[in-house]
């Protein structure tokens, strides 16, 4: 819980930055005022935008309309860009579950009540609502057995860190 706590504050924060380093830097005469304010920030979601808080675990279906996974996580680049999604493929409550990177060019929204239900495995239900206009599932042309066989999406791992001995040629830097 706390995991996705802290990656929607961290979506929310990128989404806000990205906006406001794209919107043009008000004169100092227009500061003042309140349209200047109003420009950096926006204030409601329309129906053709999502929140991440219910996109995550929104079901993916394949060409045939039959559930393949579920949206595990978001990629996106420093300038905001959504890259694309980490759908959670195959396993049975997420274990052995496989996680593949999909470019957001391949996702094509349809409505939530289209093709088969999350499996035991679930995850879905956090946009099942008929009642949401922003309810959707994710579409892509791939097959559950080609996602399976996919590239496993690597999440990024900094180097480990290496440290020189110190003066006392112990790289603890303890006595010998």
């Amino acid at each position: 819980m706390l995991k996705e706590i802290l990656i929607s504050g961290a979506i929310s924060a990128l989404a806000v930055a990205g906006a406001i380093a794209q919107s043009p830097s008000p004169s100092p005469s227009a500061a003042t005022g309140a349209a200047a304010d109003s420009a950096s920030f926006i204030p409601a979601q329309s129906l053709d935008q999502w929140v991440f808080s219910k996109f995550k675990g929104t079901d993916v279906i394949g060409p045939d309309d039959a559930h393949i996974g579920n949206v595990n996580d978001i990629l996106f680049e420093r300038n905001g860009k959504i890259a694309g999604l980490v759908v959670g493929v195959g396993g049975f409550l997420g274990i052995g579950e496989k996680s593949v990177a999909i470019d957001m060019s391949a996702f094509q929204a349809v409505p939530a009540d289209t093709g088969s239900t999350t499996g035991a495995g679930g995850g879905g239900a956090a946009m099942s609502s008929n009642n949401d206009p922003t309810a959707a599932k994710l579409k892509v042309s791939w097959t559950k057995d080609q996602l399976k066989n996919a590239p496993d999406f690597q999440y990024y791992k900094p180097p480990a860190r290496t440290s020189a001995p110190g003066p006392g040629g112990s790289p603890t830097g303890m006595a010998r």
